[in-house]
């Protein structure tokens, strides 16, 4: 087996991370979903990075509510999750661009990785 098929195979993202969480990732693509509603009205859905960029002062502001509903019905503790993901993700861009030589994705929009 060669190195990119070996770090596949240990890299379970069905039964490491699905398997494991599937009501809370569910929670967090409904996070997703009623945010871009909220941010984006009919428009198809994606991550527009410009409109927040603060993850880890948001995920802790959603972290001292941790347990409770926001008023948009979503759980405080979704909003941390999600918040994490987009933190992690940023992150690992910055590596991989780093990486690669390249810019980062957005960087001339303000996104601070």
């Amino acid at each position: 087996m060669n190195d990119k098929a070996q770090k596949r195979k240990n890299t379970p993202v069905y039964s490491g991370v699905i398997r494991y969480f599937p009501l809370a990732l569910q929670e967090v693509a409904r996070c997703s979903f009623i945010a871009n509603e909220q941010h984006n009205p009919g428009t198809k859905m994606h991550w527009d990075r410009g409109k927040s960029g603060d993850e880890l002062d948001a995920l802790t502001r959603h972290l001292i509510d941790a347990g409770e509903i926001d008023d948009d019905g979503i759980r405080h503790s979704t909003k941390v999750a999600w918040r994490a993901l987009a933190n992690l993700e940023k992150e690992l861009e910055l590596l991989k661009y780093k990486h690669e030589g390249r810019e980062t994705r957005n960087a001339n929009k303000g996104d601070n990785l």
